[in-house]
């Protein structure tokens, strides 16, 4: 597995390489350099600002005994999408990093995990909402190109597909405990000893149905807020691009990030499709490729800092002889 990994990191490394050479390297710099670093700075505070908003659309899942834990779901949000960004290994690697920082700040692990597994489901089910937005976008307000015809086509059938796979999702959590209870075992082997919880644990959430409908209408609006930072983006570099359809832009571009989940960081796969799709803004593709760039950027000096100070709490912990599951 480390070594599929590792060679598909290498062909999303080499891809964003040929990107950037195609579209050629001083114009991409020139753009970039436009945004100064000012500009850099409001989209870091940008960025760490969806933190909040992010980590409240998990906690809207939790019971009503669970408001202590909002600071603990914003710092395993924070840690999720940090090793999400850069770490070598698929957003699945992420999502079980921000579990556990969860249950190390004494989140019991049934909740931890039963939790984070919904609110990744409210999360594809918002951003199948998201996509729908940005094709009916496209369609009322976009170019009339042969272009933006033929991907209007091909996001439609995209976005059957992940209705498809966001309600097998569903089912599996409602009716296959089973199998969550392997995946649980899985992705967090010592917390094995507590996946007979998690099922129990997943039935409790999903019955307050209105938690988990305002779960979804907030990560819908975290997807805005990201799609409005890649606006911001364009406009620090001078591009007077259109709002809803740089939305529609966000929109497909996190679509093809999600279909190459297994590419880690979505290496090359990002940036071809910001270089791909920003002529629908009225930009060239160097611009869109500025964006993508930028947006690395910002993750690495957000994502650093926050994964060393998660490494030295797990070790002090671990130095400390402190249990990392809680055995709640």
């Amino acid at each position: 597995m480390k070594w599929r990994i590792a060679g598909v990191a290498a062909l999303g490394t080499c891809l964003a390489l040929y990107v950037v050479i195609h579209i050629g390297f001083g114009t991409v710099v020139a753009a970039v350099g436009r945004v100064g670093l000012g500009g850099f700075g409001v989209l870091c505070l940008y960025g760490l600002a969806l933190c909040p908003l992010l980590a409240a659309a998990w906690f809207a899942l939790l019971p009503r005994n669970g408001g202590r834990y909002f600071g603990v779901l914003v710092w395993a949000r924070m840690v999720r999408e940090a090793a999400s960004d850069i770490l070598p290994f698929s957003n699945i690697g992420g999502i079980a990093l921000g579990a556990r920082a969860a249950i190390l700040h004494r989140v019991p692990a049934p909740l931890a995990f039963a939790s984070t597994l919904v609110d990744v489901t409210t999360e594809l089910l918002a951003q199948i909402a998201f996509i729908a937005l940005g094709l009916a976008i496209l369609s009322r307000h976009g170019p009339a190109t042969q272009f933006s015809a033929s991907l209007d086509k091909y996001v439609l059938i995209g976005l059957a597909l992940a209705v498809i796979g966001g309600a097998v999702l569903l089912a599996l959590q409602r009716y296959g405990h089973r199998l969550t209870s392997q995946i649980a075992a899985r992705l967090l082997p010592r917390a094995a000893t507590h996946t007979a919880s998690v099922g129990a644990m997943l039935d409790a959430i999903y019955a307050t149905r209105a938690r988990v409908a305002l779960s979804c209408a907030v990560h819908f609006a975290a997807w805005i807020a990201s799609g409005t930072a890649t606006w911001i983006a364009f406009r620090l570099m001078g591009a007077h691009v259109d709002f809803l359809l740089t939305i529609a832009v966000e929109a497909f571009v996190g679509a093809v990030r999600s279909a190459a989940v297994l590419v880690p960081s979505g290496l090359g796969v990002q940036e071809a499709a910001y270089a791909l799709l920003a002529p629908l803004l009225g930009v060239g593709a160097e611009f869109g490729l500025a964006v993508s760039l930028l947006k690395r950027g910002r993750d690495i000096v957000l994502a650093v800092p926050i994964l060393l100070i998660s490494q030295a709490v797990e070790g002090r912990r671990m130095l400390a002889g402190a249990e990392v599951i809680d055995p709640e």
